[in-house]
């Protein structure tokens, strides 16, 4: 019994000739008893069989269905998870002229809204099989996908085994991304929401897009009919098509990858990866009006509801620009890392003010007096539901230098609004920007921070590390007492999300100054100092990395000024004379050992 199903002397003698294991590998579909009647579909008629032979289906629609492909008849094939719009479509390609072949429920439905349709087992007169794994996957169907038109030879292939060509491919695949995120799935299943026929055809008519037009999109069913009711011959028409095709295979390929990786590895980081994104906007401009610029979501699996500012719904205000959504991001990212009642406000992704409260109003007014200059024309953030009584203190509260103009802000950010609250937001401003986002989720082990370099990217765990996961070491005589500590770990806090080199002053719950992107840490421990004022005596003052200098330097300053707990890493060669100078003045020292730069 042969192994393979030779549909022509000719592919015969090709299966033993020079190229013969090429030849059998590309036939690995079709180890199959040899089956004579299996022939009969690739005859156009009863003229054309050879003598003597009688054919089960001679006197089925087969050769009908033949005869009118080879006849020249426009032919789509539909083959569909997603079926929106479907009666559309079929309902549109038949009154154009075409004959719609589809598989299973998709021909189903097609029948049910009136369109005529011809099954694919018809026309490859082979059933489904492996559990509906092998459909399209024949010579009847991808042969008649990417013959070129252009080339006669091809032409001549088709004919001779009795195979049409196909004008029309529209296809969407398996739902793998939403079966694999919408909750506990096991291994098994997920295998089995993986697409294969589907991508497979595809593939196939983007290649051949000159001839065929391929559409993935339910979304270009308007525009497809429109093209051909206009019989336009618009290579970039096409060309966009295809480009979209290959696009969504990609980005279903992407998943497939990554949730196969993690099924079987613990590593952060694969050997390669790809990062599937998806225009959500096009920006007025880049970080200045000469750059051009856009937002793309990005649909890895790692970041289904993980929330941030990529999700975020805008409720009123003008569109958001590129610098709106980094800094947006970084207020977002900073108040969401508080439990208690929290009031952010950043300024070019610094954040100049934080303070925590029961009572939220005083949090916000807390965290503008922090540095009433830099928070006009900032973004707030909250980690709370912002009512009415919040939204009025917002829209009317006044500058604090002057006690006369009203704040004006870029965004307001919190994780919900009430009605009354949000119509009284609205009427602080057209422009002002209201955004509702969902707090971040921890990515520890699971998502990955990307940042681009010149020709490549660098990939890092988010800096995830909070004052809980830290212990907080003594290394003074003189040890901090629960406020002193409260306050250290408060600032701690605060400076992981401030640019580097980062100082941070706070008390009671509250960033009393803050200094950040100074190229040593004296200076930026002195801009801290001056922001903070008076009240920076008996504060709490937190350090991104350690001092490389103690006396004569940012640690003695410091002390002199009458901070009264000092938090930084450690680590430097001079620690024990950052333990003696603060011994010296009385100031309590702690060590973290964790470095929160950021650059």
């Amino acid at each position: 019994m042969p192994l393979y199903l030779f549909s022509s002397p000719a592919a015969a003698k090709l299966a033993t000739g020079p190229h013969a294991s090429l030849h059998r590998r590309r036939q690995f579909l079709f180890r199959v008893p040899h089956r004579p009647s299996r022939r009969a579909p690739l005859l156009t008629s009863a003229a054309e069989r050879p003598a003597g032979r009688t054919m089960a289906t001679a006197d089925t629609g087969a050769s009908t269905v033949t005869d009118s492909r080879l006849r020249g008849v426009k032919q789509a094939l539909i083959s569909l998870s997603d079926k929106t719009d479907l009666a559309n479509l079929g309902n549109g390609l038949q009154r154009l002229g075409f004959s719609i072949i589809s598989t299973g429920g998709t021909a189903s439905s097609l029948e049910a809204s009136g369109v005529n349709v011809t099954k694919v087992e018809e026309i490859t007169q082979f059933p489904e099989m492996l559990d509906g794994r092998v459909k399209t996957l024949h010579p009847s169907i991808h042969g008649g996908i990417l013959a070129r038109r252009d080339q006669e030879h091809h032409l001549k292939a088709l004919k001779e085994h009795g195979i049409g060509t196909f004008d029309v491919v529209v296809v969407n695949l398996y739902p793998f991304y939403d079966k694999v995120t919408s909750g506990a799935i096991s291994f098994e299943d997920g295998i089995e929401n993986i697409d294969i026929g589907g991508p497979t055809l595809i593939r196939a008519a983007a290649k051949n897009h000159k001839d065929v037009l391929v559409v993935v999109d339910h979304k270009d069913y308007p525009a497809l009919l429109e093209y051909l009711e206009g019989k336009q011959d618009d290579p970039d028409f096409r060309r966009t098509l295809a480009w979209k095709a290959f696009q969504h295979v990609a980005s279903y390929d992407s998943a497939i990858s990554e949730w196969l990786w993690k099924q079987s590895n613990k590593d952060s980081f694969p050997p390669s990866f790809t990062v599937p994104l998806t225009m959500k906007s096009t920006l007025r401009y880049g970080e200045n009006p000469h750059q051009k610029a856009a937002f793309y979501g990005d649909r890895s699996l790692s970041l289904v509801n993980a929330g941030g500012i990529a999700t975020a719904i805008q409720h009123h205000g003008k569109e958001m620009s590129y610098n709106n959504y980094l800094d947006a991001d970084a207020a977002w990212n900073c108040v969401s890392e508080f439990e208690s009642p929290t009031c952010v406000v950043v300024k070019h992704t610094n954040p100049c003010g934080v303070a925590s409260r029961h009572d939220i109003l005083e949090a916000y007014r807390l965290a503008v007096r922090a540095d009433p200059v830099s928070a006009f024309g900032g973004i707030v953030a909250f980690n709370t539901t912002v009512d009415e009584d919040l939204a009025r203190e917002i829209r009317e509260f006044r500058r604090p230098t002057d006690g006369e103009t009203r704040m004006f802000y870029e965004i307001v950010v919190a994780p919900g609004y009430t009605a009354e609250g949000l119509e009284v937001l609205k009427g602080k401003s057209k422009t002002l920007r209201i955004l509702e986002a969902k707090r971040r989720r921890s990515g520890k082990g699971t998502l990955l921070s990307l940042r681009q370099v010149g020709g490549g990217w660098l990939a890092q765990e988010p800096d995830d590390v909070t004052p809980e996961d830290v212990a907080f070491t003594n290394v003074s005589e003189r040890a901090p007492d629960a406020r002193e500590l409260s306050d250290a770990k408060f600032a701690c806090l605060c400076v992981k999300h401030v640019k580097s080199n980062a100082i941070v002053i706070a008390k009671n719950s509250c960033m009393l100054g803050m200094g950040s992107g100074q190229p040593n840490r004296l200076e930026s421990l002195r801009i801290a100092f001056r922001k903070a004022g008076e009240e920076a005596k008996g504060a709490a003052l937190a350090s991104d990395a350690f001092f490389p200098f103690a006396w004569n330097d940012a640690v003695e300053e410091a002390c002199q000024r009458g901070v009264a707990v000092i938090a930084e890493p450690g680590g430097s060669i001079r620690d024990q004379d950052a333990v003696e100078c603060c011994n010296k003045y009385g100031v309590a020292l702690v060590f973290t050992g964790v470095r929160h730069f950021r650059h």
